[in-house]
Formats: C-alpha cells, structure tokens, sequence
C-alpha cells in the first residue's frame, strides 16, 4: 500500500499482508499519525493541526475493502479533515503513484528475492528513502488512455 503526496512528491509505502478493511482503516490512521508528527517536528501543536481547516484528500481505487461503510465513517468520524476520494472505475493512469509504482516494479523486474523481508527492505529503501529516481514527465499508459505527469 502506498502514497503520494502531491506537492513535494513524497511516497510513503507500507508492506502488508493482506488487504482488507481493518487493515486500511489502520493504514489511514497511521498515515494520519506520521502527518501529525510530521506538523509537530516543524513546530506546530497537534491540537492546531485540527483546528487548521487543512484538508488531507486520498485518492483510492475502488478496491472493496476501500468501500466498507463501517470503515468509511468511522475514519470521517475520527479524522474529519481526511477526504477520501475514489477515481472513476478502471482509470488508475489518474492517480500519480501509479507512475511510482510502474517505476518500482521496472527496478525490481527479473530479480530474485530470497524472502518477502528481502522485497520487502528494498521497497521501503526504493520508495521512502527515496533511493528509486522517477521520471515524472513520463507518460502513464493504461488501457488507451494517457497522461502526462509533471
């Protein structure tokens, strides 16, 4: 599972399991943590955070465990300046870390992994240590559609 954020073009990824409902809700929240200490490090209060008005918006696909009403409005209830957004069906050439991705598997291609640890440890240094160079002029083709990403 992973993240783009728009401005600075900082990726987050994270490594699990299995994806289901709990799972993401766990992931959004964590998310949301790490931007709340994120904002602490540079000096604001946690408590400003919420009062700010900035608004989070994350773009999903429409994976199921994505849909879940529990899910949905527990996360709307808890972290109201989090907005989910989903794109339209079978258009994923409109969400920007699909060029992260299509860059990473490009690295990663035709190498063997002795364990899940293994992919796992060179994903994280590839995509949120920034180890892994983007090309973000690229085009991003996906079932006869195109974009250019920049």
């Amino acid at each position: 599972m992973g993240g783009l954020r728009y401005h600075d073009k900082k990726r987050l990824n994270f490594v699990i399991k299995k994806g289901d409902s709990n799972r993401f809700y766990e992931q959004i929240k964590a998310l949301n943590d790490s931007i709340v200490q994120e904002g602490r490090e540079l000096g604001n209060q946690a408590e400003s955070f919420a009062e700010s008005g900035i608004k989070i918006v994350i773009i999903l696909d429409h994976a199921s465990f994505h849909k879940k009403k529990d899910i949905l409005n527990q996360i709307s209830a808890e972290m109201p300046h989090i907005i989910l957004e989903f794109l339209p069906p079978y258009s994923p050439d409109y969400n920007l870390i699909e060029l992260v991705w299509h860059s990473a598997k490009e690295y990663i291609a035709h190498r063997l992994f002795k364990s899940v640890e293994e992919l796992s440890e060179l994903l994280h240094r590839l995509l949120n240590e920034r180890e892994m160079v983007i090309k973000w002029e690229r085009k991003i083709k996906n079932k006869g559609n195109a974009i250019l990403s920049g």
